[in-house]
């Protein structure tokens, strides 16, 4: 199968979890033998290569603001795929799939599949016009596709229940990943093998970085004599997404504490030194659709700290490190007692996580049901060149 793959930045994935998802799934396809094409952005990408570990680019221009540079580049990468060879395009996320009308109606004989990633107008970077477009979005996302997929279970229940759409539930994949001898990263920030808590994520107000910063510098004034609590460190690894008013203002909240690190964006090698040496992953999210982070710290055998939002709780990790969404007095506490967990318990706890990834997350898994997605729609009769159906139109209204 000839697949094309619109809506992500691009390929190489240095930050955001629908292009370390499509990265990952690209790759895992063309060694499966599938042509694939992802659809990049330079500025992304840092160049033009036509390559990227068998993956073919294929770059599109976009105005490249907050509000247009998603749209724009989906805009142009739909139609050059339209005019070109392929039997699939996959829509990632709800934002793109407002155009997965064009080629339902200019390329019919091509099957169009969307993965429903987040309910993207709960991010608080986005203004109430952008919300209500992507509300649209999410009716669209459930409309012009042959396929929906849902990451995860919570969000394959709203499409039902919500949007009156029935979806196929695929969640995220991750690799099982060792954790790398290497730590030369952690003395550049001043951090200690398994003497530090870490947080990984954009850096906007929903994923609750100020919570956590809040929650941590009461357990150290409060417990300050502790000796579990004394030396631990918060490493928040992460930058701004069109946030830099609120990257600010958390740079101000810890700027008193020489316990709460900040190494702005990191990936490759060094991301998976942070993650792989800290004491545990910490995960204060009040939304998400299925955390790509998280995942991977599962499958490097890390306990997670997880708030209890949906999406992690059908993780199924161990209840006790469980805590409620926007509390800061309940982030203390899990802290609190986490750090008095045996050093047994908490390797017990990761190897519970790797099991869980192997079991339903693993790329070995997941690959192959997306590819019966696409083999499934392949196999449907082409949709009439006139326009979508009535029913699709129906579900797209506005109400």
């Amino acid at each position: 199968m000839r697949i094309a793959m619109i809506g992500q930045k691009g390929m190489p994935a240095t930050y955001g979890g629908v292009e370390r998802h499509v990265h990952d799934l690209a790759v895992r396809l063309v060694q499966a033998g599938e042509d694939v094409r992802v659809y990049s952005r330079a500025w992304y990408t840092g160049g033009k290569a036509p390559l990227v570990e068998g993956v073919s680019q294929v770059y599109t221009p976009s105005i490249h603001t907050k509000h247009l540079d998603t749209i724009t580049h989906v805009f142009t990468s739909t139609i050059h795929a339209v005019f070109s060879n392929v039997d699939i395009i996959h829509y990632h996320g709800i934002g793109p799939s407002l155009l997965a009308w064009i080629p339902r109606i200019l390329k019919p004989r091509a099957r169009v599949v969307i993965t429903f990633h987040s309910l993207d107008r709960f991010h608080q970077k986005w203004g109430w016009f952008a919300k209500t477009v992507l509300r649209i979005a999410e009716r669209a996302a459930c409309a012009f596709g042959h396929q929906t997929i849902t990451v995860s279970k919570s969000l394959q229940s709203y499409c039902t229940h919500k949007l009156n759409t029935s979806t196929t539930y695929i969640p995220n994949g991750v690799p099982l990943t060792a954790i790398p001898k290497e730590q030369e990263i952690l003395s550049q920030f001043g951090l200690a093998k398994d003497k530090y808590l870490v947080m990984i994520s954009r850096l906007i107000p929903h994923k609750g970085a100020h919570l956590l910063i809040e929650a941590f510098q009461e357990i150290k004034k409060e417990l300050a004599s502790n000796p579990s609590l004394k030396t631990l460190k918060l490493a928040i690894v992460g930058g701004s997404s069109d946030t830099d008013a609120y990257v600010a203002a958390l740079h101000e909240q810890a700027k008193d504490n020489p316990d709460i690190v900040f190494t702005d964006f990191q990936s490759g090698n060094a991301l998976q030194q942070l993650l792989g040496h800290s004491l545990a992953m910490i995960h204060p999210s009040m939304n998400e659709g299925l955390p790509i982070t998280v995942l991977e710290a599962m499958a490097m055998g890390k306990p997670t700290l997880l708030s209890t939002i949906p999406e992690h709780t059908e993780l199924e990790t161990a209840p006790e490190l469980l805590f409620a969404e926007n509390n800061v007095e309940v982030i203390k506490t899990a802290v609190k007692q986490f750090v008095t967990v045996s050093k047994a318990d908490r390797a017990a706890f990761g190897r519970d996580n790797q099991a869980r990834i192997r079991e339903e997350y693993d790329w070995a898994v997941v690959v192959p049901r997306i590819v019966s997605v696409y083999e499934q729609v392949m196999a449907k009769q082409a949709t009439p060149t006139s326009s979508i159906s009535p029913l699709a139109q129906q579900k797209v209204a506005v109400k």
